[in-house]
């Protein structure tokens, strides 16, 4: 049995692109999406005449709309190839605006509903800012289901628990990063790897707690950079993984065991964490890794929104 095989029968496993044409060899539960995924599928010609046919059919409208248009476009292209849901991301720029967030995570699940999707086929991607987070919580108790990405401290992670959104998807390759980046010449890599990576024991811890207080949200560790990284998180709720990536697990024979234990988590002494606003602000701005990667992940996200939105204007 490969690795990909092996870790479907302890994770979910879902396709982290938007190359939806490469999906059905994986054939993975999920996907997601992000602005910087699609911006990457629609410069690829065989994804050309779906930018072009979106833009003609909707010229005239508000950008905006055009955008979650194509973005709907593509996650209704996705569900016609997974037996599960998509994420769709909100604008990043609006990750500091609550009402904002509400209102256009609405207009994405009425997108999708005039497709004739279930709206439990979708879950709306959003920052996990506090605004963001407060965003969530609303639109969880309307019935529409979040994903909370950017994610990167156990602040952010009780947070969302105590919002009751639906997932969240801890950075493990963007954490790891910024360990690497911050030891320069003292990083080991080998002493890092594993169960030792510092992405990994974020997920571990977030998961861990999460189960010890049965916490409903699921954990679904993402932004991987190697396979070591993903196999230290076999047993997690699910995990969204890069089609090259995807591609060595499956050409992976190695065992492969479970490494994390929701047993195991309700066995722990974990003491239990509430945050109000304040708190949360305080406990992520202690956070240097967290802050960093957060801001830095939203301006990325934002900058390739623009880059889309020039394509579409070209269009």
């Amino acid at each position: 049995m490969n690795q990909l095989d092996a870790l479907k029968q302890f994770t979910t496993v879902v396709a982290d692109t938007g190359d939806f044409k490469q999906l059905a060899q994986f054939q993975p539960q999920d996907a997601t999406t992000n602005p910087s995924l699609i911006l990457k599928a629609v410069q690829k010609p065989e994804y050309a005449p779906l930018l072009k046919d979106t833009v003609a059919a909707w010229r005239g409208r508000a950008l905006d709309e055009v955008m979650d248009r194509l973005l709907v476009r593509f996650g209704c292209e996705i569900l016609g190839t997974i037996p599960g849901r998509v994420s769709t991301e909100v604008d990043a720029r609006l990750s500091f605006d609550t009402s904002a967030t509400v209102s256009r995570a609405e207009r994405i699940i009425e997108l999708y509903q005039a497709e004739g999707l279930h709206i439990d086929r979708v879950l709306i991607k959003v920052a996990a800012t506090w605004e963001g987070i407060e965003a969530a919580r609303r639109l969880e108790a309307r019935g529409i289901h979040t994903n909370l990405t950017l994610l990167f401290s156990m602040a952010q992670a009780i947070a969302c628990g105590q919002a009751k959104v639906q997932l969240i998807s801890p950075f493990v390759g963007r954490i790891y990063d910024w360990h690497k980046k911050h030891a320069g010449a003292a990083w080991d890599e080998a002493a890092r790897a594993g169960a030792n990576d510092p992405g990994v024991q974020s997920v571990t811890q977030i998961y861990n707690y999460y189960k010890h207080f049965g916490i409903a949200t699921e954990v679904m560790g993402a932004s991987f950079r190697n396979v070591g990284q993903i196999t230290a998180l076999a047993g997690c709720d699910l995990l969204t993984i890069a089609p090259d990536l995807l591609a060595q697990l499956a050409q992976t024979e190695a065992p492969l065991v479970r490494a994390l234990d929701a047993n195991a988590a309700r066995k722990m002494e974990i003491a239990a964490v509430q945050y109000d606003e304040a708190g949360f602000r305080y406990a992520l701005n202690e956070d240097a890794m967290a802050t960093e990667k957060l801001a830095e992940g939203i301006r990325a996200f934002a900058v390739d929104a623009i880059q889309l939105e020039k394509l579409i204007l070209a269009a």
